[in-house]
């Protein structure tokens, strides 16, 4: 045999054995990744409490999406109906921050690990009421409608770090549409948050009864005072819905907006600056003012709102409330008591609690 042959058999012989080598270094690899991220959804590491065990059917890929919500005990059947609306309806790899009391904490989590819900990426955090002591005003009205959790959109960046975006939504809500299209609305430079404004809805065509023509500011700060005359702003100006929010946290950050809404929340308790036909939306005047023509708008379908008015049923047709992508039922009239339009939408996402505490109302009478 020449020596060329014998180098050649060499060759061949060496490339199998690297070969072998690579092949058997890929299955052991495989080995490990399997132990180490069996077939579940990836979780994430906060420091506050997460989801346990996520198993996704699905899986969830790109950048998160951090959505904040409340949930509170007597109505934590609206959270989950939320919940469960948004996750069906996207693809996105969405993370739910819940904020929450203490009192609230094991309902929630037995309503969320007993039902498809355990599928979600998300975690708790408690809301301290003591961050509202000398912000709210002692008017007997205003104390009635002072629910702690509904102040918590005021702390975005304190309950969700280390992003530049999030969304804020009420709880009385059902999103119909891909929350990813809603999260990647552009802010327009500068601006903090973007907001659906009130005069650019069909949801703000009449006027809200029992609250006083609550379209633009002066239905929700008494323009005679003179902290708010020194503002400049004209009381004419269209109002926007602080529902549902698209934050850019950084900006939020950098220009102190919820050290500027505590300054106007501790000035109204003082001098009582919101107008007297505010009803129930006290989180609202001190929004206007530290975003007063400083934010950028909502598409007007991803905020169809007033579904818990007296008429909302003659106001929207069927086929409206079909294609809208999210629906609130802000007012008086909420989806899962006696009476409401449009509760059937609301009832196809809602889940049964496990525990038996959370009934609809007009199911259970039923």
């Amino acid at each position: 045999m020449t020596l060329r042959r014998v180098n050649g058999v060499l060759l061949v012989l060496l490339a199998v054995a690297i070969l072998i080598i690579v092949h058997r270094n890929l299955l052991n690899l495989s080995d490990f990744l399997d132990r180490e991220h069996p077939d579940a959804g990836q979780i994430l590491p906060f420091e506050a409490e997460l989801s346990p065990g996520v198993r996704q059917k699905m899986e969830r890929k790109g950048d998160e999406i951090p959505v904040l919500i409340t949930a509170s005990e007597d109505r934590l059947g609206a959270v989950i109906v939320a919940m469960n609306s948004v996750s069906r309806n996207s693809k996105a790899n969405v993370v739910f921050t819940i904020v929450t009391l203490n009192d609230t904490v094991d309902h929630l989590k037995a309503w969320i690990s007993k039902t498809t819900l355990k599928n979600v990426k998300y975690k708790i955090v408690i809301f301290q009421p003591e961050l509202l002591n000398g912000k709210i005003s002692k008017d007997p009205k205003m104390l009635e409608a002072a629910k702690p959790l509904t102040f918590a959109r005021f702390y975005l960046p304190m309950y969700i770090s280390g992003v530049e975006k999030a969304i804020y939504l009420d709880d009385d809500v059902v999103v119909q549409g891909d929350i990813q299209e809603l999260y990647e609305i552009n802010l327009k430079p500068g601006h903090a948050a973007a907001f659906s404004d009130d005069c650019d809805s069909a949801s703000a065509k009449g006027i809200v009864r029992g609250a006083g023509n609550q379209n633009n500011y002066m239905g929700f700060l008494d323009f005679k005072k003179e902290a708010i005359k020194k503002l400049g702003m004209k009381a004419n100006t269209c109002s926007f819905n602080p529902g549902v929010i698209v934050a850019n946290l950084t900006e939020w950050k950098n220009q102190n907006v919820t050290q500027q809404l505590e300054k106007w929340m501790e000035l109204n308790s003082q001098e009582d600056l919101y107008s007297n036909t505010l009803a129930e939306s006290i989180t609202t005047p001190p929004l206007l003012i530290v975003f007063y023509k400083r934010h950028s708008p909502i598409n007007p379908m991803w905020h169809v709102r007033h579904l818990g008015i007296t008429g909302a049923g003659n106001r929207y047709s069927p086929q409206y409330v079909r294609t809208a992508k999210l629906l609130h039922w802000n007012g008086h009239y909420k989806p899962w008591g006696r009476t409401s339009s449009f509760s059937d939408v609301w009832d196809q996402w809602f889940i049964p609690d496990p525990t038996g505490k959370f009934h609809p109302v007009r199911k259970h009478a039923d």
